[in-house]
């Protein structure tokens, strides 16, 4: 007789598996307060030149009240007035919109161009890697506002002039920051198996290689754009960018040299605005980098 077996399986309660989705960029940022201070900064930043572009501003930026000349911080006039009686809080914020201005296209030319270059270089390499990145360095040989006043003075004084400056002078970071991550993923073994899968060059180009460039690339727009600021606000503090009667923080720097001891409020309040423009952009492209860099992830 035969006996029958019959086995008895122990019920195994369900494993339960807890599928974390990894946290977004902006929930990563939140929790790096460099990065948000930072953020906060450019938002108030962004929304005065908003302001000053739409000209919604307390009075007419060039409207000149000889009877309120330099007068002090009131409720009137929030941040005083200037020698010929212009609220210096109304100029503040024209000269927030004219400088982020000057810093977005700048740097959008630059890094259209210098991104181009680095990729052109980084991808097709040979000669032509090699005349690519020793013209970068021999802009690489001049310091940054050198480098500006030459172009300005060649091309002549305002504000497109110093657009097509401040774009010259940073081209080669964005072409150095660029060539970087296309040798690195250039040299990876899923770029050769894509090649001996008869791949074409254009596919792994877009496919491959260039969602590996954008971090570094966010990155360096957000520090380009601090650098692009104090850029146009010295080319303009030296009477070669935004020329008077329109408003720029460098300009007003320059109207109130003579004048720090009677009314000082005219070199603080436009000194502060750079710092602080100059500074938001400057945190939140460290906060990004901590955020997007996967190494300097690993260390906090």
């Amino acid at each position: 007789m035969l006996k029958r077996f019959q086995g008895t399986h122990p019920k195994v309660p369900p494993k339960e598996t807890e599928i974390k989705s990894r946290p977004g960029v902006f929930s990563r940022l939140r929790r790096n307060l460099s990065g948000m201070v930072g953020l906060g900064l450019v938002i108030i930043f962004i929304s005065i030149a908003l302001l000053g572009a739409l000209g919604a501003t307390p009075y007419p930026p060039n409207e000149q009240y000889r009877a309120d000349r330099l007068k002090a911080p009131s409720h009137v006039y929030w941040m005083g007035t200037d020698l010929y009686g212009r609220d210096v809080s109304s100029r503040i914020m024209t000269g927030a919109a004219n400088s982020l201005r000057v810093a977005l296209l700048s740097v959008a030319l630059s890094g259209t161009l210098g991104t181009l270059l680095g990729i052109l270089s980084g991808f097709v390499g040979g000669l032509l890697d090699t005349v690519i990145m020793r013209i970068m360095d021999i802009f690489f040989a001049f310091p940054a506002l050198l480098l500006a006043l030459v172009v300005v003075t060649v091309l002549g004084p305002g504000l497109n002039n110093a657009v097509i400056a401040i774009s010259i002078v940073y081209t080669p970071i964005f072409a150095r920051v660029a060539r970087g991550p296309v040798l690195s993923v250039k040299a990876m073994e899923y770029i050769t198996a894509a090649r001996c899968l008869g791949l074409r060059e254009s596919y792994i180009l877009f496919r491959h290689i260039l969602p590996n460039m954008l971090a570094p690339l966010i990155v360096q727009f957000s520090l380009a754009l601090s650098w692009a600021l104090l850029t146009e606000a010295s080319l303009s503090f030296l009477g070669l960018g935004t020329r008077p009667p329109d408003s720029s923080w460098g300009v007003m720097l320059t109207e109130s040299r003579g004048l720090a001891e009677r009314a000082p409020w005219l070199m603080f309040y436009p000194g502060l605005a750079i710092v602080l423009g100059v500074l938001g952009f400057n945190l939140l492209g460290d906060g990004l980098r901590d955020v997007l860099d996967p190494r300097m992830r690993g260390r906090r």
